[in-house]
C-alpha cells in the first residue's frame, strides 16, 4: 500500500532520473552534433524543461538526478553535471573490448531507489539500450510511472513497456530549443497529477483554424484519409502546433479530441475519417508481398509500416532536398514528409525521422551528393540490422522482398 502524503508535503510528481550519458550522447551525435553538445554541456536546460509540467501540483521534481559516464572518453563535461546538480558515477571501461559499467551502477542505483524513502513517482531512463526492459517491468509491477529518453531507435518491447517515450526528435527540439511548451511525459495521469491544467489548457487552444481545416477536409474526403495527410493539413492552417501539438505531445492524440465525428485509427501508420460516413472497416485493406513481411518487420522492430512506393518516394525527396540546400535534420524531416504529401505518397514526420536515425546507425552522411539509391542501400542495411538484432529469420525468398520493400525497389538482389 501507498504512504498518504504528508499535508506538508511539497506539490507535484516525485521523480527520479538516471542518464546513461554515453549512449544518449553518441546517439544524438549521429543525429544532431549541436544537439549533442547542448545535451552535454547544458543538462540543466532540459531537465528543467521535463520539470516544467506546469504550476503547482503539475510540476515535476526531480530527487535524484544521476549521470553515469565513462571518465575516459567524456570526463570534460563532469562540471556541466555537477553545477546542474547531477550526481556523476564514473563507469570506467572494464572489458577489454570497452564495455562500461553503467548499466550495473545505473540498475543497482535505481532498484535502491525504487525500495527506498524517497516516494518516487515517476522514473526517467535515459537511454536507447534495450537491456533496461526488465528496469521498466520492475518499475511498472511496483505501480511506478515510467519515461524513456530516446536518443536512438528504441526496441518494441521497451518501448510498450515505458508509459511514454521522448522520441529522438522530441528530444532534439528540446535541445535546440524549438519546444516551446512545457514536456509533458505523463500522458494518461489524472487531472489532479501532472497536466490535467495543463490539458484544460490544451484543449481551449485546439479551437482553431486547423481543427476547421481538418474537420471540412475529412468531411469532404471520399473515405478515410491517411494521417499524414491530415497533418500536414492541420500544420498548413496553425504551424504553431509544429511544436507539441497545442499540449497534446503528437498528431493521434491531438486529433483524436477534437471532436465533430473526427475519427482517429493508429492502425498502420494512423488513418482519420468522418464517423457519419465511415468506420474503421473502410479502411483500406493492407498491402503487402505474398510473405506478409513488411507487417512482420513492423510488428517486431518497430520499422515505420509504409509501402515500398512510400519509401522510394522518402528516398526520392530526401535526395533531393539534400541536393537543394544544406539543412538541419529536424528541417530535413518536414521538408521531406511535405514532399511526400504533395506527390501523393504522404508519410508521417516520425516515419521520415526514424530512416534518417537509422542512416546514422549505419555512419552514413547525408551530403549534396548523396543518391536515392544510396540512401535505400544504407537504410535497407539498418533494416536488416535490427531485424537480425531482433532474432527474425527469413529463407531467402522473404529475404529478397524485405530488401524491395525497404528500399522502395532500389535495391533488387
Amino acid at each position: 500500500m501507498k504512504e498518504a502524503h504528508s499535508p506538508s508535503r511539497r506539490p507535484g510528481l516525485r521523480a527520479a532520473m538516471f542518464v546513461d550519458f554515453d549512449n544518449v550522447y553518441l546517439g544524438l551525435q549521429a543525429l544532431d552534433p549541436q544537439a549533442a553538445k547542448r545535451f552535454a554541456e547544458d543538462p540543466k536546460h532540459w531537465a528543467d524543461a521535463l520539470s516544467a509540467g506546469g504550476p503547482g501540483e503539475n510540476s515535476r521534481r526531480f530527487l535524484i538526478r544521476n549521470c553515469y559516464l565513462n571518465p575516459v572518453a567524456f570526463s570534460k563535461y563532469r562540471t556541466y553535471w555537477t553545477r546542474a546538480g547531477f550526481r556523476v558515477i564514473d563507469c570506467p571501461s572494464l572489458t577489454q573490448r570497452g564495455k562500461s559499467s553503467t548499466d550495473i551502477n545505473l540498475v543497482l542505483d535505481a532498484m535502491d531507489t525504487l525500495s527506498g524513502t524517497a516516494g518516487i513517482d515517476e522514473f526517467f531512463i535515459a537511454s536507447a539500450d534495450a537491456d533496461f526492459t526488465s528496469l521498466i517491468q520492475r518499475f511498472r509491477a511496483a505501480d511506478k510511472m515510467t519515461t524513456v529518453i530516446a536518443a536512438g531507435a528504441v526496441a518494441f518491447a521497451y518501448r510498450e513497456m515505458a508509459d511514454h517515450v521522448v522520441e529522438s526528435h522530441d528530444f532534439v527540439a528540446i535541445l535546440n530549443g524549438t519546444t516551446v511548451e512545457p514536456i509533458h511525459a505523463v500522458p494518461s495521469v489524472q487531472p489532479s497529477q501532472a497536466g490535467g491544467a495543463v490539458k484544460a489548457k490544451s484543449r481551449a487552444k485546439a479551437v482553431s483554424a486547423a481543427v476547421k481545416e481538418v474537420s471540412d477536409f475529412v468531411r469532404a474526403a471520399p473515405g478515410p484519409v491517411v494521417g499524414a495527410m491530415v497533418a500536414h493539413r492541420a500544420l498548413t492552417a496553425d504551424p504553431s502546433l509544429k511544436t507539441d501539438w497545442g499540449g497534446f505531445g503528437k498528431f493521434g492524440t491531438w486529433v483524436a479530441q477534437i471532436g465533430n465525428n473526427v475519427e482517429y485509427s493508429a492502425i498502420r501508420g494512423g488513418w482519420v475519417w468522418d464517423a457519419q460516413r465511415f468506420s474503421s472497416d473502410d479502411l483500406p485493406a493492407e498491402a503487402g508481398t505474398e510473405s506478409g513481411i513488411e507487417e512482420r518487420v513492423a510488428r517486431v522492430t518497430d520499422v515505420p509500416a509504409l509501402s515500398a512506393a512510400q519509401f522510394r518516394q522518402l528516398f526520392m525527396a530526401m535526395a533531393a532536398r539534400l541536393r537543394d540546400q544544406p539543412v538541419n535534420r529536424n528541417e530535413l524531416a518536414r521538408l521531406v514528409r511535405d514532399d511526400c504529401v504533395s506527390a501523393g505518397q504522404p508519410v508521417s514526420r516520425g516515419a521520415v525521422n526514424f530512416v534518417i536515425q537509422g542512416l546514422g546507425y549505419v555512419d552514413f552522411q547525408l551530403t549534396d551528393t548523396s543518391t536515392a539509391e544510396e540512401l535505400a542501400a544504407a537504410w535497407t542495411e539498418d533494416v536488416e540490422e535490427l531485424c537480425r538484432v531482433a532474432l527474425m529469420e527469413f529463407d531467402d525468398a522473404e529475404r529478397l522482398a524485405l530488401r524491395r520493400w525497404a528500399s522502395g525497389g532500389f535495391v533488387d538482389a
